[in-house]
């Protein structure tokens, strides 16, 4: 196997453990405004069944977790496991980036936790979401770039 096929594994039952615990870090749950945390059961299952293109950058960012923590992170204390997730968060680049991506956009998709937004727990259509009016003015910086793309058909 690849170095590339091993990150596009499915997730050992240790990363699954570390993961959970990290993502229960990353959003605790809030018995003040009623939600569950990002290792809530369902919740969970769905970020690892979400993962799709994030999968190697989250098994990366695991990996980094594990260093940092001795390759215990499971095994340790709670106040020494926040410290160490909270190292790893601390740090930059694609691969926390996409852990964090990862992780909140299934954590906000879960009912209760939309429910707690005051939100009716629903999709965007067929009733729509209203948006507040924006100022387009805004877009006139880009507007103004010239194009960075090629068109289709391989012209210009």
């Amino acid at each position: 196997m690849s170095a590339n096929e091993n990150l596009r594994a499915e997730l050992t039952q240790l990363e699954l453990r570390d993961f959970r615990r990290l993502a229960g870090i990353m959003v605790p749950a809030s018995a003040e405004y009623g939600v569950p945390g990002a290792d809530d059961e369902a919740i969970f299952a769905d970020i690892v069944r979400s993962l799709g293109r994030d999968r190697g950058a989250v098994r990366e960012a695991l990996a980094m977790l594990r260093e940092i923590a001795g390759d215990d992170f499971i095994g340790l204390d709670d106040t020494r496991a926040e410290a160490t997730a909270m190292t790893l968060l601390g740090r930059e680049g694609p691969v926390i980036t996409a852990l964090g991506r990862a992780v909140l956009q299934c954590y906000y998709r879960d009912d209760r936790v939309f429910g707690s937004l005051g939100l009716e727990p629903r999709p965007p259509y067929p009733k729509g979401r209203e948006l507040e009016r924006g100022d387009w003015s805004l877009l006139n910086a880009v507007r103004g770039r010239p194009r960075i793309w090629r068109d289709a058909d391989g012209g210009g």
